[in-house]
């Protein structure tokens, strides 16, 4: 080993408990550990750098100078399948720990000295080195706070009532008060007592001690010694609610017992920590119903994506996506460096760029022998696939669902990541590839009486499409038996969804109350187009699953009928009246409408609802909603002022003033507080969640038209025919339950014409037919032909 003046600086730190380490996977690509070269770990600011063919190790030091890296090799250990077992002494609960399955080999490089093993008993060396080794990584640092983000403090941790004040000595806090176990102690925040906890996943022995006191005390909270950190948290246990909590007051509470909590140190893993664990070894077969094996492929455009947790909402839309060309040509660019940025791992272009090698270049396909994903020798072997954690960690964060481990709804996903990608940075040439899915919904008003006319145009990247139900009597007139439903087809859905009705409103011109007939229709289309088959319905306030199949075919289908000719020869525009009452006039957003609509809540309701909220946004008219359900009127027909819109009814001024010292504007806090019922602290939220709401400008609006871009987005050329891409099905009752995979139409090499893959997580497969699963698809993406 050679020593290097870069060693002996001071700036040289282990990482704190706060900073993420990048140890497992490159920053800028998903080379890892496990690769040949292995992979750098910056010990200036521990970003991750790959030392293979892309070296992205060394472009960090280019771009940034830090001369001192830890360079990490991971290599599998050889099972010896002849050795004997080993005479088990004792039951226990035992899991493989990282140094039961590899073997890790590090070394200190200085790109500045050109030193590729640096002496690491030099200077503060040593520390640092072991800091990194022994930090959390990101990965699961992220996972552990997406968890322990579920938890909330409950009455007996925030009413907690403690004995006599007295000091704990050290020596009483390092055994079990009823046993010897010097591991997994939980400290009775009531009274002082001691207790071992039960046996864990993860190794850990317990007998149970400290649940044998509460039972017998009726003491309800409890705090794992092991688990405590300097900086305020650990894990607590609420007996009474049988629930892992929170407690705000921590740090006074161990202070009555004379212990200070910033003098601790975590020297257990806590409870979430092992339950990530457990939920990352849960499998999902690949076998169909007949038991017939499916046969994997690997290739470019053929890379699986690992589970995460709960993550087959995220991998089923980015597998669709990615597998377009308009996602392909804005970030697949091997040949160009990455973007620069000092922290990759959180830059949106980075890990786009990132996800899309990922997948497309296909150096991460290919069938692994090591993976242990298949619990049987005969099951064929898949690839290992990617784990996209920084890109789930980075569109998650600030998000109220997707920041979470819990399962979501794959739409809303899809629709989170176009907003994204529309607020990112597209430099020219390159374009935005969310704009090959805008195309313009209009609706169609007309009297009643004197046939006059308005229309309005909303710009939209997806449509959602109600699917009939049509119940069909139970098999063998079992009324116990599943509920049945005849098959749709997709154009009559879409028929269903454009199809004329009649709605009350007064007309300004005439002054008639017979109502107008009211129409959506399609005034462009666009290239890409995806559309989401509601089969839901409300049942006790709960979104049900319908299982109703919806007959598409392979074929290209033509949309032509659902084409709007806009404003048509001799038809007369309706006035716009400045004293009309604009409820007479007001038309909900088609969209938030009909997503509110398939929930179960009556158009009167709705109408309102999306009038209060700004008219663009269904989850703001729905918290709006439940916020105003017992109202009186709440079935009665609103009539604000005249010229008043929803956002525009009175607030608290107080509110508004308090919004505007945050550099919000009048009007958006006014439609902040309007969509979230006058509470602060979720307009806020609600201002930063929707950036692109702005207040309508009344001089860019005509009589025949709302307020859409002139840049024309679509088509509104015929014939208008579009051939079924991808889809993405679901299995499980509820959108928050189940699992979801993809399907998607590609030309695999060796074969003639396009076959269907299916993306199970990293397992992926060619399937011959996929007729019984498009009927029940959720999203089914189209493209122009």
């Amino acid at each position: 080993m050679a020593s290097c003046l870069h060693a002996t600086s001071q700036d040289l730190r282990p990482p704190s408990q706060s900073q993420s380490v990048y140890r497992e996977d490159c920053t800028q690509c998903f080379d890892s550990i496990d690769d040949q070269a292995g992979l750098n770990v910056c010990l200036t600011c521990f970003n991750g750098g790959c030392t293979g063919e892309r070296d992205h190790a060394s472009l960090h030091f280019n771009r940034f100078g830090h001369p001192l890296v830890l360079n990490i090799k991971r290599s599998r250990k050889k099972v010896q399948r002849d050795e004997p077992p080993q005479k088990i002494s004792k039951i226990a609960i035992a899991a493989e720990t990282e140094d039961d399955i590899y073997d890790t080999a590090t070394r200190v490089i200085c790109y500045a000295c050109a030193n590729d093993n640096v002496d690491v008993s030099t200077g503060n060396l040593g520390a640092v080195v072991e800091g990194v080794m022994q930090a959390m990584t990101y990965s699961k640092r992220e996972e552990v706070k997406a968890w322990e983000q579920e938890f909330t403090p409950c009455e007996h941790t925030l009413c907690l009532e403690q004995h006599e004040q007295k000091q704990i000595e050290s020596k009483e806090l390092s055994q079990c008060s009823m046993c010897d176990l010097k591991e997994n102690l939980w400290l009775c925040l009531e009274c002082g007592n001691l207790g071992c906890g039960r046996s864990q996943f993860g190794g850990m022995g317990g007998n149970s001690h400290a649940l044998a006191h509460a039972d017998s005390s009726s003491h309800g909270v409890a705090v794992k010694l092991g688990s405590i950190t300097a900086d305020g948290t650990a894990d607590i246990y609420c007996y009474k609610c049988n629930e892992e909590r929170v407690d705000p007051e921590l740090a006074a509470h161990l202070a009555h017992w004379g212990i200070n909590l910033a003098g601790r140190e975590k020297t257990e893993k806590s409870l979430m920590e092992m339950q990530v664990e457990h939920n990352l070894k849960w499998d999902f077969s690949m076998k169909t119903e007949d038991g017939h094996e499916l046969i994997p492929i690997f290739g470019p455009g053929f890379t699986g994506l690992r589970n995460l947790g709960n993550s087959c909402y995220l991998s089923s839309v980015v597998q669709c996506i990615f597998d377009l060309p308009e996602f392909q040509r804005r970030y697949y660019h091997v040949e160009k460096e990455p973007p620069y940025s000092q922290t990759p791992a959180e830059d949106f272009e980075t890990q786009m760029q990132k996800l899309a090698d990922g997948l497309l270049s296909g150096r991460y396909s290919w069938a692994d022998s090591d993976n242990t994903t298949s619990p049987h020798p005969s099951e064929p072997v898949h690839q290992k696939g990617i784990a996209p954690t920084m890109f789930k960690h980075l569109v998650g964060r600030g998000h109220e669902e997707f920041s979470t481990m819990r399962q979501q709804d794959s739409f809303e996903f899809l629709t989170h990541v176009f907003k994204l990608v529309n607020r990112s940075k597209h430099p020219g040439p390159l374009v935005n590839p969310v704009d090959s899915f805008n195309f313009i919904m209009e609706q169609r008003l007309q009297c009643l009486q004197c046939k006059r006319v308005r229309y309005k145009e909303d710009k939209q990247d997806n449509v959602s499409i109600p699917v009939p139900a049509h119940r069909l009597p139970p098999a063998d007139n079992d009324p116990n038996g599943p509920t049945r439903f005849h098959p749709v087809t997709l154009l009559e859905c879409l028929s269903a969804c454009t199809a004329e009705e009649v709605v009350e409103l007064s007309c300004p011109a005439c002054g008639s109350k017979d109502g107008f007939s009211k129409r959506s229709s399609f005034r462009t289309l666009p290239q890409e187009l995806i559309v989401n088959a509601r089969r839901f319905e409300l049942i006790n306030w709960v979104p049900t699953k319908l299982d109703i199949p919806v007959e598409v075919s392979d074929e290209p289908l033509d949309f032509s009928p659902y084409l709007s000719p806009g404003l048509k020869e001799g038809e007369e525009l309706l006035p716009e009246s400045e004293n009309a009452d604009p409820s007479d006039s007001f038309v909900p957003d088609q969209a938030a409408a009909e997503q509110l609509s398939s929930m179960g809540f009556p158009n009167v309701r709705i109408e309102k609802a999306l009038l209060m909220t700004g008219n663009s946004d269904a989850e703001a008219a729905m918290n709006w909603l439940f916020a105003h359900m017992d109202d009186p009127d709440i079935d009665e027909p609103f009539k604000p002022k005249p010229g008043v819109t929803g956002h525009e009814v009175e607030q608290d001024p107080a509110s508004v003033a308090m919004l505007e010292e945050m550099g919000i504007d009048v009007t958006r806090a006014r439609m902040a507080l309007a969509a979230t019922d006058g509470d602060v602290n979720r307009a806020i939220d609600w201002v930063f969640s929707h950036p692109d709401i702005t207040e309508p400008d009344d001089s860019q609006e005509s009589a025949s038209f709302g307020g859409v871009d002139s840049k024309p987005e679509g088509f509104d050329s015929k014939p208008a025919r579009y051939q079924l891409r991808s889809i993405v099905c679901h299995k499980g009752s509820s959108v928050h339950a189940g699992h979801y995979v993809a399907f998607v139409r590609k030309a695999i090499p060796g074969q003639e014409g396009l076959s269907w893959v299916m993306f199970n997580d990293e397992k992926v497969v060619q399937v011959d037919d996929i007729q019984e699963m498009k009927k029940f698809a959720y999203l089914y993406f189209f493209s122009r032909v």
